[in-house]
């Protein structure tokens, strides 16, 4: 039935009653749908008003076309497709794109409203401060000027590392880049994101395994796999449209669905098999796996033979872990870990997929290691079907991370050694003494600041709050810089708002105010700076399987929002480095850097990764013949992008004009590396102990070096007779990098997660290698006589840089079995990333008889990350409307808690959320999970008057991690919050 919508006069909409009474409680679905207007017309009525309607002429309706827009999805790492349908620049409409071979025409919930987040009325639409209390509006001149000056008089007192410059993974790659690159010629490494605190444990473990730290395969590759093994994710509500790969697999092929987890999650309803396990015991649990395949020699000994090194050592752990010790230490029986391990022996290829509930552990680097490890010992890497697929969590996570915007390297995981500032000092045509100069001269041993670890974001509270003396910098973090970060998405809540009410100056660049705005019980010295989102600018996004994507505008910046580019620009104007900084960089109308610049720019230094390859032309053209792609394999069939795998995945070895397609499926000697495939990379060096590190007779087809080999340089070029190959321009570009090297400047190359492991730059042209060299002439030559350029090694099962070389259970440092502490101890205390760290000194103390319950987070289908956008959005923010705890019902009924109640869920380190009692069987007896999406409440207490007028989320709640505790990864310093303590009672 069609309804008259007007009376020919635009008529501005009123607020609604949802959004004048926010703050009000027991909304139901039917009132909050009456509410907001959605049920006469509907969600598609309104999506296309805009909340106003005006009377269109004929004439104005045959003229004016609707324009289509591509983007990409703003909330998770599957890349998902969205096309707006904007008119006249406003964006009325969207539709999941159907060309897509991520999406394939779907969308999750979230997806489905991002036009919402664009068009937010709950967005920070002008630059304000906190003045005697009372937010203020003010203009962005005021806003740069003032923060800029209280910050260089912090430089000027405490030096460049009392600014903390917290980055995103809402950023594009441009953006990332840049943000990274400002951080090096403001002078500090005091900058990361939230890589930090959900996959840093993974990056660090499966890099030091077999070289690269990211996933290794892709979603749609998983249609090949024959067995899906899933510990610690919930697809099904954390990435749903990946859920729709691994359902095709099964489908298919039959695959089983092997689900481990300590939660009966939406995921584990699709499962053949699940388990449930204790939280914080993943090694036991995946030794205990292994045990029943090297038991019954299901292992692929060949595979390791060639391909694997350290095994052995592997074997003797696996031995330790028999049925009866694995299901004291995790629950889990025997008899069913032999059933998965049989399933997975008969079912090659497999595939390893795992999310948060693995690496967020003071042990995660163990985890991860362990499940890299299970793939090796299956020989299930290499190969389509297999892999470990590492499901990411932000749609630019995984870019953010190869673009550096962590405490610990420069962009293309280069570490912070001093050839590595050389390196990129030569892309950015700087002056390497100027970019020393911008660094404090401290130095802490015989490391320079220019050359020490920052701070990670899951420790700035600590470089507040910390005593100067005991932390590895000049004086205190004074100012912090929350630039799309979430706060509450961190443990230790309440030390936080100590922490933020302490510095000097907090700044908030953000389309939202966040939690940050209302945590703190500051009165002046706290700025919000409305950044636009994702959808009013372009750039590159990177998709959890490195495939790069390139986003169009969608509509320009609304309100008075500014891309996060023109901000930084900004900002480099007022410490008077921009001309520097731009210096290869256009600067477009509004004082906006030039996106594709950017783009070029990191194409030219990223060679460590193969971020070279993925210029703006390439990545453009994917997307236009998105349609030309295989949805199983990527490969475009026919087209202009004929052979490419879609999105160029990394590495995309060489220049753009190399035309080099991408690498799909990292380590697959089955394909010339020129078409894709590869081997694994010699990074560990060439022999250890005197066992041979490089591959065993095996190599890619077409590989003029039929056996492993190390990774290339100059001289193994000269050794070889391959030097001819190079043209004259190669060749000199290779000498000039050589020129740059002084007597005593130390080695380059990338590093480490933890920075110890050497490179391989020797003196002068000779030592010039694939990573350094400008011109991509090592790289082509190498590919083009079959090989990859960096070398043809073995993985490592034991990687003796780590704390623990072989992968060990450890207990979580508030454990619930006291009788396990003993044998299973975390690590001594200790001084790392520029701060203390405990470890034994927590765990000596039993927490256990007052705090009996195991407390456990994680995703919703609802909202994503923090929540501050998903709850602002009145689509999303109707289907959840409470914060609430999931409690068994035996221990429910042992608590006298009935469902639906309010409770206390407090942890040992005393903070305590009111919350909603879900009674469910989802979680097991003596586990309780909240999840981690909520914010705005503290302890019972509502702050929703203490947001900017108007920008307050739909729906606030607790923040799970307000009862989280201490503890950190032995390595990445990942923050524990998948195994604490916590009790429960009712409020």
């Amino acid at each position: 039935m069609l309804r008259k919508k007007t009376n020919g006069y635009t008529r501005r909409s009123g607020r609604s009653p949802i959004m004048v009474n926010t703050g009000a409680k027991g909304i139901d679905r039917r009132g909050f749908l009456r509410g907001s207007g959605l049920a006469i017309g509907g969600l598609a009525a309104i999506a296309a008003t805009g909340g106003s309607v005006t009377q269109a002429t004929a004439q104005q309706a045959a003229t004016r076309a609707v324009e289509s827009i591509k983007s990409v999805c703003t909330h998770c790492s599957v890349g998902c497709t969205v096309v707006a349908e904007v008119d006249n620049g406003v964006w009325t409409g969207q539709e999941p794109g159907w060309d897509s071979p991520f999406n394939l025409g779907a969308h999750c919930a979230k997806g489905a409203a991002v036009r919402e987040h664009a068009h937010g009325e709950r967005r920070l639409k002008y630059p304000m401060k906190k003045e005697n209390g009372e937010w203020v509006r003010i203009s962005w001149e005021t806003a740069i000027n003032e923060i800029g000056d209280g910050m260089m008089k912090i430089r000027d007192e405490s030096g460049p590392d009392s600014v903390y410059w917290l980055g995103s993974a809402k950023h594009n790659n441009e953006q990332a880049y840049l943000f990274r690159k400002f951080a090096a010629y403001w002078g500090t490494n005091n900058v990361d994101h939230q890589a930090r605190i959900c996959h840093s444990t993974t990056v660090a473990g499966v890099a030091n395994t077999w070289g690269y730290g990211a996933m290794t395969n892709s979603y749609n590759d998983i249609h090949n796999s024959k067995a899906m093994f899933l510990i610690g994710g919930n697809p099904a509500e954390a990435h749903p449209v990946s859920l729709l790969h691994m359902l095709k697999a099964k489908e298919q092929n039959n695959a089983p669905l092997i689900v481990c987890d300590p939660r009966f999650t939406r995921t584990a309803a699709h499962a053949d098999e699940y388990v449930r396990f204790r939280p914080g015991s993943d090694v036991a649990l995946v030794w205990g796996i292994l045990w029943h395949i090297f038991e019954n020699g299901w292992e692929d000994q060949e595979f390791i033979r060639t391909r694997v090194w350290g095994m052995d050592e592997i074997k003797k752990e696996v031995a330790k872990w028999t049925p009866d010790e694995v299901e004291r230490v995790t629950g889990a029986p025997g008899s069913q870990l032999e059933r998965v391990a049989r399933t997975l022996a008969n079912n090659r290829p497999g595939t390893v997929i795992w999310c948060m509930g693995g690496t967020q552990h003071t042990n995660g680097n163990n985890n991860t290691r362990a499940y890299c490890i299970l793939q090796l010992a299956l020989g299930n890497m290499g190969v389509a079907g297999g892999g470990t697929n590492i499901f990411r969590g932000h749609d630019n996570v995984q870019g953010a991370t190869d673009l550096g915007v962590l405490a610990d390297t420069l962009p293309g995981y280069y570490g912070l050694a001093p050839g590595s500032w050389a390196h990129w000092a030569r892309v950015w045509e700087e002056d390497l003494d100027w970019l020393k100069s911008r660094f404090s001269e401290a130095s802490y041993g015989d490391t320079s600041m220019m050359n020490l670890t920052g701070i990670p974001v899951s420790r700035w509270i600590d470089g507040v709050l910390e005593d100067a003396e005991n932390i590895d910098q000049p004086d205190n973090t004074r100012a912090m810089v929350l630039w799309g970060h979430a706060p509450n998405s961190q443990t230790r809540q309440k030390e936080m708002k100590t922490a933020m009410e302490k510095l000097d100056m907090l700044v908030v660049v953000d389309p939202y105010p966040t939690v940050t705005a209302v945590l703190q019980d500051r009165t002046d010295g706290v700025y919000l700076l409305p950044a636009c989102t994702q959808f009013e600018t372009r750039g590159s996004v990177t998709a959890s399987n490195r495939s790069l994507q390139w986003r169009d505008k969608v509509v320009e910046p609304l309100f008075e929002s500014l891309p996060d580019h023109t901000i930084m620009a900004m900002f480099a104007e007022k410490f008077g480095f921009h001309d520097k900084l731009f210096r290869n960089i256009a600067i477009d109308e509004g004082g906006e850097p030039n996106i594709e610049d950017i783009t070029r720019e990191f194409n030219r230094g990223m060679w460590t990764i193969g971020y070279t390859g993925q210029s703006p032309e390439r990545m453009k053209m994917h997307m236009a013949n998105q349609h030309t792609f295989d949805r199983t394999t990527l490969r475009a069939v026919g087209g202009p992008a004929d052979g490419d795998f879609y999105g160029l995945p990394w590495p995309c070895w060489g220049t753009a004009e190399m035309n080099h397609p991408g690498t799909a499926n990292l380590y697959d000697m089955s394909m010339p590396v020129a078409e894709g495939g590869l081997t694994f990379r010699a990074r560990f060096g060439v022999e250890r102990d005197g066992e041979n590190l490089l591959a065993e007779g095996v190599f890619t087809p077409g590989s003029q070096i039929e056996d492993g080999y190390p990774e290339f340089t100059m001289q193994m070029l000269i050794d070889l007779g391959w030097d001819g190959d190079l043209t004259a321009e190669e060749r000199a570009s290779i000498e000039q990098v050589a020129g740059y090297m002084k007597p005593g400047m130390a080695e380059t190359g990338e590093q480490s997660q933890t920075g110890e492991i050497a490179s391989d730059y020797a003196a002068k042209v000779g030592g010039v290698n694939w990573k350094t060299d400008l011109s991509g002439g090592i790289q082509r030559v190498a590919i083009g006589r079959g090989c990859a350029p960096f070398g043809n090694a073995k993985a490592r099962a034991v990687v003796w840089t780590f704390p623990d070389p072989v992968p060990i259970h450890r207990e979580p440092l508030y454990s619930n079995r006291r009788d396990l502490v003993a044998e299973y101890p975390t690590y001594e205390d200790k001084k790392f990333w520029r701060v203390p760290t405990m470890y034994a000194s927590i765990q000596e103390k039993d927490f256990s008889q007052e705090y009996p319950i195991i407390l456990t987070s994680g995703r919703l289908v609802e909202y994503e990350g923090g929540g501050d956008e998903t709850r602002s959005n009145p689509w999303l923010a109707e289907l959840q409307q409470d914060m609430f705890v999931e409690i068994n019902t035996r221990d429910a009924n042992n608590l006298g808690v009935r469902d639906g109640a309010q409770v206390w869920v407090e942890g040992p380190e005393g903070g305590k959320v009111k919350v909603m009692a879900m009674v469910t069987e989802r979680v097991g007896e003596g586990v309780a999970f909240m999840p981690f999406h909520f914010g705005g409440h503290l302890e019972g207490v509502d702050l929703r008057d203490k947001y900017p007028e108007g920008a307050d989320p739909y729906v606030l709640g607790e923040s799970t991690n307000t009862a989280q505790t201490y503890g950190y990864d032995s390595v990445t310093q990942m923050q524990e919050t998948k195994a604490t303590l916590c009790k429960i009672w009712t409020a």
